[in-house]
């Protein structure tokens, strides 16, 4: 490559410039190549709007159900933060199962839950005994094995 098109394809602002309209079209966004300038501001500007998403709902934590004991307690502090209204875990099951948070399930047996969580499961790694204990595991399964739970409704 010769070194004018090398210096050509180098970004404007590595010269200290202002990008100019004329570099986007060609070289950042060629989808937009036949825009001009008002219309290609307009493109991007509504497109800003649309990805704005709307504020996510508070976390579900101890201190927002101040009467939690047991395994809905240990729940809480280890699993809600994936798997509560707004967790990563729960958005990824909605695409398998429904109801995919684990609080509104009816069909979640102690068992299984002890398995997924010390082998991992999809993308949930393995759990350690040293991040959950046994015991707090089988307070945990149990407590999702009586499910549904009024708190995720």
């Amino acid at each position: 490559m010769s070194e004018r098109t090398q210096r050509s394809r180098r970004h404007p602002r590595e010269s200290g410039t202002r990008v100019p309209l004329a570099w986007l079209r060609r070289h950042a966004i060629p989808a937009f190549a036949g825009m001009t300038g008002t219309g290609l501001a307009a493109t991007l500007l509504a497109g800003a709007a649309i990805a704005q998403a709307p504020p996510a709902p508070p976390p579900t934590t101890l201190s927002s159900r101040s009467g939690a004991a047991g395994g809905e307690a240990l729940f809480l502090e280890h699993c809600a933060s994936c798997h509560g209204e707004n967790g990563m875990g729960t958005g990824l099951l909605a695409r398998r199962i429904q109801p995919a948070l684990l609080e509104a399930r009816d069909n979640l047996p102690a068992q299984y839950v002890i398995v997924a969580v010390r082998q991992g499961i999809g993308n949930m790694p393995a759990i350690p005994r040293g991040e959950v204990s046994d015991e707090e595991l089988q307070a945990i399964a149990a407590y999702l094995a009586a499910g549904p739970h009024e708190a995720a409704q």
